[in-house]
């Protein structure tokens, strides 16, 4: 067919009306969103402008049913594609969707609040279990715990490398694993065998132990944050997922707030059936993540009909929950709760290069935060601090660590920018970093308090860059093993925090203080350059697609074997 004949054919269609289609039909699948009618067109412009979600809210009012522009299930054809894939791939809430179910926007904010009372608030529960076993060693630490097992410095490195290492060699096999068995027995399984090895950590006796024991229990954590934004990511839609996970990492934080309290009065146990204070911490904080974990073999749910079964929401209420997601991303019923990761997909994952810029984030944004996170508890204690007033003054900077995590979280989704809000973080370390690094000869006890509590407080980004990897994945069956490979970047990035103060380097730390100010710098032209990477993806792209005809762009929307972020109508966010 020639051009001539391509504009007969569309005669009827105004060169308006196709800009706005072929606009359209890329904003679905930027959005990672899939329509493909196989050799078959539109019956007229309505019906192709009908395929569209509409993200604007305002096209809803409070009372009224929900605007039909947000179902991209309107045209039957798109239903009826949707329906067979998910009864093909035996999605286990297929009966419950429904091209012309409707709700109203009040339904849709009392949802949204109850599954925040019930799925986030347990999400951030289980987290609890794992920052409260992986977090305590800084409490021990302050407890004279290396002077009784005779460790060094380096022995304290070597353990916490030991810890990531096993972490980010778990983190894929844990993830595959999961997805096939199940979140809901995969999950207990995992918090019930760490807290043992957690609790068991009391009976340490040198430094094989320590080895071992981090080892063990780092293994057995490995994976529970991709498997809890994939379970997260089952509930919500694309844009309330991101101030769901920073929820996850400010109860991280509450956590270490609440652990460093409770470790002073655990650490006074010192003394009692001859025991040392450290022990207890650990055999008791490893008991709380245990009840945790029994409690997850009835919280964690298969799916979301599960939830009725449960007595938390009714049947209508479950079925908005499926189809409001579903409507936001169709791609989420492509897979079923039991299904796993083959080989070809995981390879995938990792040779895709358009994900390995988020990656390099991961890879050194948390570098210098973490090595001073891990040695704030060694420098006060080093300043003659006792281990009561070193707990106590680890608080402040936990307060403002949530504190920048929830505003650049929400400021991030707010202005539809990730780079741009990321590089706050460096924007603020770099000055403080380069302050400690020539002020530290001459800084009091408290100059050093104030400055590692603001350099270790610093903006927290992980929130942005996990939700970031899951836009720019455009498929919901690579988002749970990109999100393993991206924390197994950010573990990678923790060997390094965890090597940066040396034996051979203290009291004062001067190479470790001057590796982590040229790690902080590099963050910033990282950040400027991924953002320019992106932007001219999405340009390149979107000029080969405005040189296409309109026929060509159907065409290639509904027929082209390109996948996920390698198609040219998939727009990356940047």
């Amino acid at each position: 067919m020639t051009n001539i004949d391509r504009a007969t054919s569309y005669s009827s269609t105004s060169d308006s009306d196709t800009e706005d289609i072929s606009e359209s039909l890329r904003a679905i699948r930027s959005n990672g969103t899939t329509h493909p009618l196989i050799n078959k067109k539109p019956s007229n412009i309505s019906t192709s402008i009908q395929l569209i979600s509409s993200d604007n809210d305002s096209l809803i009012n409070e009372d009224d049913e929900e605007d039909e522009s947000e179902n991209p299930f309107i045209d039957s054809e798109v239903a009826d594609y949707y329906e067979n894939l998910y009864e093909t791939s035996q999605y286990e809430c297929r009966h419950l969707f429904d091209p012309n179910f409707n709700w109203s926007k009040r339904q849709d904010q009392v949802i949204v609040h109850k599954l925040d009372k019930v799925i986030a608030l347990f999400a951030c529960l289980m987290f609890t279990g794992l920052q409260l076993d992986r977090g305590n060693l800084p409490q021990a630490i302050s407890d004279n715990m290396l002077e009784d097992l005779g460790l060094t410095t380096n022995d304290y490195n070597r353990g916490n490398t030991i810890f990531l290492i096993c972490f980010l060699t778990g983190e894929i096999p844990s993830s595959i694993l999961s997805k096939w068995i199940g979140a809901d027995r995969f999950i207990p399984f995992q918090m019930i065998t760490w807290s043992i090895v957690a609790a068991c950590q009391c009976f340490l006796q040198g430094k094989y132990s320590f080895f071992l024991a981090r080892a063990l229990t780092a293994f057995l954590e490995s994976g529970l944050i991709a498997e809890l934004v994939l379970f997260l990511s089952t509930y919500y839609k694309a844009k309330e997922l991101p101030i769901r996970l920073s929820w996850l990492w400010v109860t991280s934080t509450m956590v270490q707030v609440t652990g460093a309290v409770l470790a002073l009065g655990i650490l006074k146990l010192r003394g009692f059936l001859g025991w040392e204070g450290w022990r207890w911490l650990f055999l008791i904080e490893g008991s709380i993540t245990l009840f945790i974990g029994i409690g997850a073999t009835y919280m964690l749910i298969p799916s979301p009909i599960e939830l009725v079964d449960r007595g938390w929401f009714s049947e209508h209420e479950v079925k908005i929950i499926i189809n409001r997601v579903l409507r936001d991303d169709p791609t989420k019923g492509d897979t079923n709760n039991r299904s796993g990761v083959t080989f070809k997909q995981l390879v995938k994952v990792f040779l895709d290069y358009d994900l390995w810029p988020i990656y390099s984030i991961g890879l050194i944004a948390f570098v210098p935060t973490g090595a001073m996170t891990n040695y704030i508890p060694i420098i006060y204690r080093g300043q003659g601090l006792t281990t009561f007033q070193t707990n106590l003054l680890l608080i402040p900077h936990y307060i403002l660590h949530i504190t920048f995590l929830i505003q650049i979280t929400k400021l991030s989704e707010r202005l539809n920018q990730r780079a741009l809000v990321a590089i706050l973080a460096p924007i603020y370390l770099i000055p403080l970093l380069i302050f400690f690094k020539t002020h530290r000869d001459t800084l009091t006890t408290t100059g050093i308090w104030l400055v590692s509590t603001l350099i270790s407080g610093g903006p927290y980004i992980h929130a942005i860059c996990v939700s970031w990897v899951s836009r720019n994945s455009g498929s919901i069956k690579t988002r749970s093993v990109s999100a393993a490979v991206y924390n197994l970047i950010v573990q990678a990035g923790g060997i390094i925090s965890a090597n940066i103060y040396r034996d051979d380097d203290k009291p004062l730390y001067h190479r470790g203080n001057n590796h982590i100010l040229i790690i902080g710098t590099a963050l910033l032209p990282l950040l400027l350059s991924i953002k320019w990477y992106y932007t001219w993806r999405n340009n390149s792209r979107k000029k080969i697609w405005n040189s296409m005809s309109p026929e060509e762009q159907y065409q290639y929307i509904h027929n082209s074997p390109d996948e996920g972020n390698k198609r040219l109508d998939f727009r990356f966010d940047s």
